[in-house]
């Protein structure tokens, strides 16, 4: 069983910066695929980035593309999200998750892709 655990989510002004932290224990082996996942109130949960386990390989959401930047140091079994230019719309509950199916690359932006979850971390972005 893997347990993940979030932070550094917080309330900040548009244009301000966030890194995020999803710290990982248990079986955590040599590290798992990991994914990024929002959910503001009223919508539904949403894909935001996605790193390999390598961390050679990333992907991101269009919508925070060239803002956002995960990272991963598996020494410390521990991924990041930076968050740059944060605006109101990203506000949200943000959650990781890891996911260890083979096919994960091809269903790395659907939440079936993950089979472990943390407790999300608020990020409230003020304008």
């Amino acid at each position: 069983q893997v347990q993940l655990v979030e932070s550094g989510g917080g309330l900040v002004q548009a244009g301000d910066s966030l890194r995020l932290s999803c710290a990982a224990s248990g079986r955590t082996g040599s590290g798992y695929a990991t994914g990024w996942f929002r959910q503001a109130p009223g919508n539904e949960r949403e894909f935001v980035a996605a790193i390999s386990r390598s961390g050679a390989t990333t992907d991101y959401a269009n919508s925070v593309k060239g803002r956002f930047t995960s990272s991963r140091d598996n020494a410390r079994n521990t991924v990041y999200l930076q968050m740059n230019s944060l605006n109101p719309e990203d506000t949200a509950v943000y959650y990781c998750a890891t996911g260890t199916t083979t096919n994960w690359w091809g269903t790395r932006r659907t939440i079936a892709a993950y089979d472990h979850w943390g407790q999300g971390t608020q990020v409230t972005v003020s304008s």
